[in-house]
Parts: structure tokens; C-alpha cells; sequence
């Protein structure tokens, strides 16, 4: 298989000008590609042509690969990042045609390669904390914890882990009452510790920003739909199947009671 230039792919290229080269070709990176898990960038051609080799050994095509680095398990390559919007390759599978991995899936997915800015000013994530909000129940906690787990590990049963982060939490807000001289700072470094804890086994490398994922959410008082649309207003993101309603007001939802985070990802064909 030839490369680029009409070199063969695996034949060592000049590196000289080049500090970080990469590690497949040795050349100068050309379209800046990561894996999803482990972040080692690479030539895109490079590495999906790693994938398909690797893909093609198997009588049953993987559904993820080991990093030619580290080893780590990927389930996708991102590239063509812009500072807004990038693209995504998966291992030997379409999530188009997957009955559950929706459009909010994929801007959900999108939100954990971006940061969010000053999004928990605007949703007062102190404030809840502050008054002491998160010792009530939210109602549409469920269901945004099995979107948001969904669209993280890109698996369609996630229940036995939906169900462990929601006993944690509710053990959290039963133990809370019971240390009421602790302060409010300690008292979130508590929760969001004990989440992170308890998704690290599932999330890994992911843990800590899907804990401040989750504040936000519990922050924001808002049902799914109206969290998915005040998040995409706030990074500029166009969402047909979010952002209708959006166009018709340009005001904040309004936050309900708790109590009784684009163009989207583009898949890619093997062609490149």
C-alpha cells in the first residue's frame, strides 16, 4: 500500500524537521488525527489504514483498536477539528444506522472534545450548592444519565451503571443531612469525588469532565430537551433537531423545579 508521496506507508520519512513526527509514517503529521482514548495524534491515512490492517485480521471486523503506542483500546479516530466542529471515524462501525445512538448522542459525545466555557456561571452551579438545591430530587435525572453514559462508552446498555451513579448519589444526599457542620465547598468536593469514583471504572480518562457534566445538569433545574438547548445557544452550536424551538426566542428557559453539553459529527466512509 503506497503512501502520499508514493512511499510506502511503513518506509521511514525525513523527521528532521519535525520534532514530533508521526509515529506510524515518521513524517510530518498531515491531518491532525487522534484516537478517541487515548489522545496519541497521528497522519489520519496513517492511522485508518493501522485500523484496516489490524481490522482485517480478524475474521470478525473489531469494533475497537489498541492504540500502535500505548496499547490503550480505541473506538474511534477524531480529525478535522477547526476549534469548533470536528469529524469522526469509527472502527469498523456506522452509528448512523444504530437504533439508539441518536443526533443527541452525537452532540453529547461532541461536548466531552470541547470545553464549555463559562457555562456553569450562567447556570449557577455555586448557587446550587449554595442553597443547598442538591438535596432534592431531579426527576429527569435518570434519563440524562442514560443518554450521557450512552453516548460516552457509544454502548446501548448502560443500566447496571445508570443504577450504581444514581445509588451513589442518593446515598450521597442521605449521608449529607448527617454532617450538616461541613461546608459547602467540602460537601461538593465530596460529591463530585464519590461520582468519579464510581464512574472511573466505566469512563476512565473521561471521569472528571463527565462529573462536571453532570453538575451542570443538576445545576441548571432544566428538563433534557431545555439543558440540550441552553447548552448548544451558549457554544454556538446549530442542532436541527435541538435548535428549532430555539429560533423562535432568545431567552433562557425558564428553570423548573427539581423536586415530588454544531454541525454534527460526520461520519466518514473508508475511503480516505
Amino acid at each position: 500500500m503506497m503512501a502520499e508521496d508514493g512511499r510506502n506507508m511503513m518506509e521511514p520519512k525525513s523527521s528532521s524537521s519535525d520534532p514530533n513526527p508521526c509515529p506510524i509514517c515518521l513524517g510530518p503529521i498531515t491531518q491532525d488525527s487522534y484516537l478517541d482514548q487515548c489522545f496519541h495524534k497521528f497522519c489520519f491515512n496513517c492511522i485508518v489504514r493501522w485500523t484496516n490492517t489490524v481490522a482485517s485480521k480478524h475474521f470478525c471486523g473489531p469494533t475497537s483498536v489498541k492504540c500502535p503506542l500505548c496499547k490503550t483500546e480505541n473506538l474511534s479516530i477524531i480529525y478535522g477539528y477547526d476549534g469548533s466542529s470536528f469529524q469522526q471515524h469509527y472502527i469498523n462501525r456506522d452509528l448512523r444506522i444504530s437504533e439508539f445512538f441518536s443526533e443527541a448522542h452525537r452532540y453529547r459525545l461532541k461536548c466531552y472534545y470541547i470545553e464549555p466555557g463559562n457555562l456553569a456561571d450562567k447556570l449557577n452551579v455555586l448557587s446550587y450548592w449554595k442553597s443547598h438545591k442538591y438535596r432534592q430530587q431531579n426527576h429527569w435525572l435518570h434519563d440524562w444519565l442514560r443518554r450521557e453514559i450512552q453516548a460516552v462508552t457509544q454502548e446501548e446498555d448502560v443500566d447496571v451503571i445508570v443504577h450504581h451513579i444514581l445509588g451513589v448519589i442518593d446515598s450521597f444526599r442521605r449521608d449529607e443531612v448527617k454532617h450538616s457542620n461541613i461546608s459547602t465547598e467540602m460537601k461538593q468536593e465530596a460529591f463530585k469525588l464519590l461520582v468519579s469514583q464510581a464512574v472511573g471504572p466505566f469512563l476512565t480518562g473521561r471521569s472528571g469532565r463527565f462529573v462536571n457534566e453532570l453538575e451542570l445538569f443538576l445545576a441548571s433545574g432544566l428538563k433534557i430537551d431545555a439543558f440540550d438547548k441552553v447548552y448548544i445557544k451558549h457554544l454556538g452550536w446549530k442542532i436541527p433537531e435541538i435548535s428549532k424551538e430555539e429560533e423562535e426566542s432568545d431567552e433562557t428557559p425558564e428553570h423548573e423545579p427539581a423536586v415530588p453539553y454544531l454541525y454534527i459529527l460526520d461520519q466518514d466512509s473508508d475511503d480516505n
